[in-house]
């Protein structure tokens, strides 16, 4: 069994997405240090071993229902908890926020979760090994990741400094998972 059997549990393509695990682990263990940067830096490798894993998988013809899935527990770490875990604690660095906030913030990043975990169940739902669609219905879970992102930077350089406009910006991206946008596919 070798890195090119399509059988092998352990075959490039899903080294590749365990290399996403890693750094969504190694994302999280950074965040509880305050280390956002490096965080976002292993994100962003992370992301580069989702697009790298599939067109790997397509290119040696490696798809199977267990890469299928190995990927989306892989998207679920790193493009839904990692960035809201990595949100979650830069609100409270940034802003000082504590109390009601924090828990009402809590709950909201607990809801973009589950809407994330849903989004990439319904996906697995619909998809057969290997097929790629040319639209996704939903914003996909990188893209809300990245949109996460981005919400980080302005509470980071200090454009938004409100817990509870942070909470109603990531209500819109956690219903924007399971929304009927059509996203083209890379």
């Amino acid at each position: 069994m070798g890195l090119f059997d399509k059988n092998n549990r352990f075959n490039i393509a899903n080294l590749i997405t365990f290399g996403n695990i890693a750094c969504g682990v190694a994302a999280m263990y950074l965040i509880q240090q305050n280390n956002f940067f490096a965080a976002i830096v292993l994100a962003w490798i992370a992301g580069a071993f989702d697009i790298a894993d599939g067109k790997v998988a397509r290119k040696y013809n490696l798809s199977t229902e267990f890469g299928i899935q190995l990927d989306s527990f892989a998207d679920f770490l790193s493009f839904v908890v990692m960035p809201a875990f990595l949100l979650f604690y830069a609100v409270k660095y940034y802003t000082g926020l504590s109390g009601t906030a924090e828990i009402i913030l809590g709950l909201v990043f607990i809801w973009y979760i589950i809407s994330g975990l849903r989004r990439l169940v319904e996906f697995n739902l619909k998809v057969d090994a290997g097929e790629v669609a040319k639209y996704f219905e939903g914003v996909p879970t990188p893209l809300g990741a990245i949109l996460l992102w981005l919400v980080y930077l302005m509470t980071a350089y200090g454009a938004l400094t409100n817990g509870y406009v942070v909470a109603v910006l990531v209500l819109v991206i956690a219903w924007s998972l399971n929304s009927k946008l059509k996203i083209p596919h890379p």
